[in-house]
This record gives structure tokens, C-alpha cells and sequence, in this order.
């Protein structure tokens, strides 16, 4: 998985070394992209200052948070529902994921 400046996240086969799908949805660079330990959400931070979260199965975005600021960085909890998230401003964002998605 490679998040760029082209404001993709694509998933690659490594092997083939072949694309197999780009997430389209950001309007700006892809600065930190985290998968949920269960593999079903992907989390990705973004310069147009929105943390996106989109379903892996599905590959697409089922909650989006918008910050003041372009968002550097972001980490998954052990438990699949907490986030933090950094921005560019200095500030931290944590954010529960509780009814989001598919997480069984």
C-alpha cells in the first residue's frame, strides 16, 4: 500500500509487481496511511486537512474528519476504534470509530 503527492493510495501486488487498485478521494497529498490490525479499514491523513476512512471491502469512504490544518500523521489503537491524528497546526485529534464500518 503507498499513499503520494498524486493524492492516491494504491494497494500493489508485490510479486507482480502490479496495481491492483487506487483510492481515489483526497484533494491533496497522502501523508500517513494506517490499516486497522483486522485489515478492514484503512485510515489515511492527508495535506487537504481531512483523515479519511475508507473500507478495505468495498473502497470506500465511510467517515471523513476535517481539520483546521494539513493532517501529517495519524496512528490506530490497539483496539481498532481509537485514532489519533496530528496536524500541522500542533494540535491532536482522538477519534472513536464506534458504529463505523464493518468490524467484526
Amino acid at each position: 500500500m503507498s499513499g503520494s503527492k498524486d493524492n492516491t493510495i494504491k494497494i500493489w501486488d508485490l510479486e507482480k509487481r502490479e496495481e491492483i487498485f487506487t483510492f481515489t478521494g483526497h484533494t491533496d497529498s497522502i501523508n500517513r496511511i494506517k490499516v486497522t490490525s483486522n485489515g478492514k479499514l484503512v485510515i489515511s491523513a492527508s495535506s487537504d486537512k481531512t483523515l479519511q476512512v475508507w473500507d478495505f471491502e468495498t473502497r470506500e469512504v465511510i467517515a471523513t474528519f476535517t481539520g483546521e490544518s494539513a493532517i501529517n500523521c495519524c496512528a490506530v489503537a490497539p483496539d481498532d476504534v481509537t485514532i489519533v491524528a496530528g496536524d500541522e497546526g500542533g494540535n491532536m485529534h482522538f477519534l472513536r470509530l464506534e458504529g463505523v464500518g464493518s468490524r467484526e
